[in-house]
């Protein structure tokens, strides 16, 4: 990435977390250095979930994050299978996976991202079933679908990695749920930076426009060091030599 473009993207996610914090729109104490915790996103999720896209849903993949733990909950107690990455895809097996058939607790408690650790095992890619929707979290996002996260490029890699096993099609609508305030006018962005398709906020929903451009594993921006740490990753470089 040109220095030019990783400061822009830096500067658009330090003043959509200033903005934030002004308005008090976050619960926690700041929306600083983090997928922001915004208040209503209790009321983007049941927005979301009336939309047909998600009614139709089977297979759900979600981020851990606090600010999509609603959708997770919505997911669960409406029968659909939900997936969960492992933090950073660090461990041999990178996804949870969340049967509400088989759930032992409420559909809010499993998807505490605290939780989902006691409650299933992970499982490697190859054991995943297609999926029909995905919700990421965001610092920013535009209304061309255009999108940026805190920085570790973490969901980008796991769209990327579904991708390429076959899991996610053009039929698969991603989706993020934010704040208003996080929705500006540009976002900065490289080849490796998945968009979304619907932007769902508490007062409206955003179709963005189409098609998206399929995901891939962008080896060349990769540093070997974070290969290594993502299992799923070192395993796929291995196979292809």
């Amino acid at each position: 990435m040109s220095p030019t473009r990783e400061s822009g993207k830096s500067e658009l996610r330090e003043r959509v977390w200033s903005a934030l914090d002004a308005a008090s729109a976050v619960k926690d104490d700041t929306a600083h250095d983090r997928i922001p915790d915004f208040r209503g996103a209790e009321a983007a999720a049941r927005r979301l979930s009336e939309l047909p896209v998600w009614r139709s849903a089977g297979v759900v993949k979600a981020v851990p994050d606090t600010a999509q733990e609603p959708v997770r909950a919505l997911a669960l107690d409406q029968g659909k299978l939900l997936y969960m990455a492992v933090p950073r895809l660090a461990e041999q097996a990178p996804f949870y996976v969340l049967d509400p058939a088989k759930l032992t607790v409420p559909p809010a408690v499993a998807a505490n991202r605290h939780q989902v650790r006691n409650l299933t095992t992970a499982v490697d890619v190859d054991a995943l079933a297609p999926v029909d929707v995905i919700v990421l979290g965001t610092v920013a996002v535009d209304r061309t679908g255009a999108r940026i996260g805190k920085g570790a490029g973490y969901s980008d890699l796991e769209v990327a990695l579904l991708t390429e096993a076959g899991l996610i099609s053009e039929k698969t609508v991603i989706v993020t749920t934010v704040h208003q305030l996080q929705v500006v006018d540009e976002v900065p962005t490289e080849a490796h930076d998945v968009r979304v398709d619907l932007i769902v906020t508490p007062d409206e929903v955003i179709t963005c426009p189409g098609p998206r451009v399929p995901a891939r594993i962008h080896w060349e921006t990769l540093p070997g060091e974070k290969i290594a740490a993502i299992p799923a990753l070192a395993r796929r470089r291995a196979r292809q030599g």
